[in-house]
């Protein structure tokens, strides 16, 4: 196993300890034992658990995108389609995208325990508000943004992606702490009937 596959499996460690037990189960010796390492063996990997925190954070950071590309290379979706498919990416609507979102959320929310989250946590809503702008963009036929931190050029587009954006966090953080009241379809039934309210012409 190289050095790269041995760093993802401890990351893929660490989700299930924190999907588990939360933030405070997530100690060396833990992550160790759900490894099957010994905790020696992480060290020789990530000299404190802040660093291994920041790799899942960071990891998890390079799966989504990889499965963002999947949709915007797929030409059988329709525009809107694919802006819900994008969109989806981001919610806890399966197990997968449930322990990522629980995992990053939590970890976010200690990055004075671990440095280097919080430039992570920044690049993060910086991705999902260029996501929105992206979707906003397909829908509407305009130009999409340049760069990650552009805004549109239209005042009122912008405002649009931002509300998308404010949807889209609360709709996760509702289905990731109330599951029973907001299930995958009603996630996705909201989510669909916002992004009509926001672009009527869709």
């Amino acid at each position: 196993m190289d050095h790269d596959q041995r760093r993802r499996e401890l990351a893929g460690a660490v989700f299930r300890v924190i999907s588990r037990g939360g933030i405070g189960a997530a100690s060396v010796r833990a992550i160790a034992a759900e490894a099957g390492w010994s905790s020696g063996a992480i060290r020789h990997y990530f000299s404190t658990q802040a660093e291994l925190l920041l790799f899942a954070a960071q990891l998890m950071m390079e799966r989504v995108p990889e499965r963002i590309r999947t949709h915007l290379d797929d030409d059988s979706l329709t525009p809107f389609g694919r802006v819900l498919a994008v969109l989806e990416e981001l919610l806890p609507l399966d197990e997968e995208r449930r322990v990522e979102v629980l995992v990053f959320v939590t970890i976010a929310d200690h990055a004075y325990q671990a440095p280097g989250i919080d430039a992570t946590r920044e690049a993060a809503w910086q991705g999902t508000r260029y996501l929105c702008r992206l979707s906003v963009a397909g829908l509407t036929g305009t130009a999409p943004p340049e760069l990650l931190t552009d805004a549109l050029a239209d005042p009122g587009l912008e405002a649009d992606a931002v509300l998308l954006h404010t949807i889209v966090d609360g709709l996760s953080l509702q289905a990731l702490m109330f599951p029973s009241r907001t299930p995958p379809e009603t996630v996705r039934i909201q989510l669909t009937n916002a992004l009509r309210k926001i672009l009527p012409l869709t």
